[in-house]
């Protein structure tokens, strides 16, 4: 298990066109949800990549039986090639893990959904460099190579906080390395990639190849957006309030417990998806539960400046061509 199973969130297609989406119908629909002889109704989620911390909470509701008190019979699915959020968006699945910024672009398409809950407060994500680089500022990117994968919003990203600290972000080369492991990347060539340090962070620690990490929210708050995300979409929130209500509460108390019990928690995702290394997902797990909620009055809480703030930068940015209403695209309402 590397660590570029973090990098897909960054290349979800907004809006998948409706071919993917009916090529994955196998993945359910609203017909497959009913309730079996134990009363419990089927439902499933779909993960944004494969098994990881940023996922435990889940997994801790399934396993400590959380979504069956409040009703369900929850299954985890990994979408493969799809973008979860399409499948959300064309009601395929009720629930998926996603990203602000993959659902901010989707709902400048058109696309109906909206978040119900964030999984983490604060953004962790950043740009790292092996600590031998030498790079321990924004302004220092200048003149080396960032890895990218493709994503719309790398550029501007990197952009940003390169200006904000002074430097000159027009000499930087960028070279599309596509899901290349940060390790091999940065032995070939590549001197910065954009990673999350809850996961790829720790990796380095383990494998003693510590980095250096820019953290994008230390250099505009604008980019202290919610990644990743709990999603549904309006019809479910219009035609079905229990469900999203009983989903969103099991998934509250699963990260809740998460956040209280690292230990525990890691032992329940690593026996879901036993391929996972144990050493990374138990540090990832005790870097990550306090996270979850940190300063925020409950977990899942979503604040209205941080819509508003990154929805108006990824537009300023040109990332979207059109601007979203923020205040629809997600709900505290739904929250425990």
């Amino acid at each position: 298990m590397t660590s570029t199973f973090l990098k897909r969130r960054h290349v979800l297609v907004a809006f998948a066109t409706a071919s993917a989406v009916l090529a994955l119908s196998a993945c359910g629909g609203a017909d497959d949800e009913k309730a079996g002889a134990d009363g419990l109704r089927k439902i499933q989620v779909a993960l944004d990549w494969t098994p990881n911390t940023n996922h435990t909470g889940l997994y801790v509701a399934q396993s400590k039986g959380f979504f069956k008190a409040h009703g369900l019979e929850v299954e985890i699915v990994q979408p493969g090639d799809a973008d979860p959020g399409a499948l959300v968006a064309a009601d395929k699945i009720p629930f998926a893990i996603s990203a602000q910024e993959a659902l901010t672009q989707a709902r400048a398409e058109g696309a109906p959904l909206v978040s119900v809950a964030a999984v983490i407060q604060h953004n962790t994500s950043g740009f790292a460099s092996p600590k031998d680089r030498n790079l321990t500022r924004p302004a220092q990117y200048a003149g080396k190579t960032y890895g990218g994968y493709g994503g719309a919003i790398e550029e501007p990203l990197l952009k940003s906080i390169v200006q904000a600290d002074g430097g000159d972000a027009s000499t930087i080369k960028t070279v599309n390395v596509g899901d290349a492991d940060f390790f091999a990347a940065t032995k070939k060539g590549i001197d910065v990639e954009w990673i999350f340090y809850g996961w790829t962070g720790i990796e380095a620690e383990l494998r003693d190849e510590p980095v250096n990490i820019q953290y994008v929210k230390d250099y505009n708050p604008a980019l202290d957006f919610y990644t990743p995300i709990l999603i549904t979409n309006e019809k479910r929130i219009s035609q079905d309030p229990e469900l999203v209500k009983a989903f969103v509460a099991a998934a509250s108390e699963g990260y809740g417990y998460a956040a209280k019990n690292p230990a525990d928690a890691a032992s329940i995702l690593l026996a879901a998806a036993p391929d996972l290394d144990k050493d990374l997902v138990t540090r990832s797990q005790e870097w990550l539960s306090p996270r979850y909620q940190d300063d925020a009055a409950r977990w899942g809480e979503q604040k209205p400046e941080v819509w508003t703030t990154f929805s108006q930068w990824l537009f300023d940015n040109k990332v979207l061509s059109t601007q979203v209403d923020a205040a629809k695209a997600y709900t505290n309402d739904y929250l425990p």
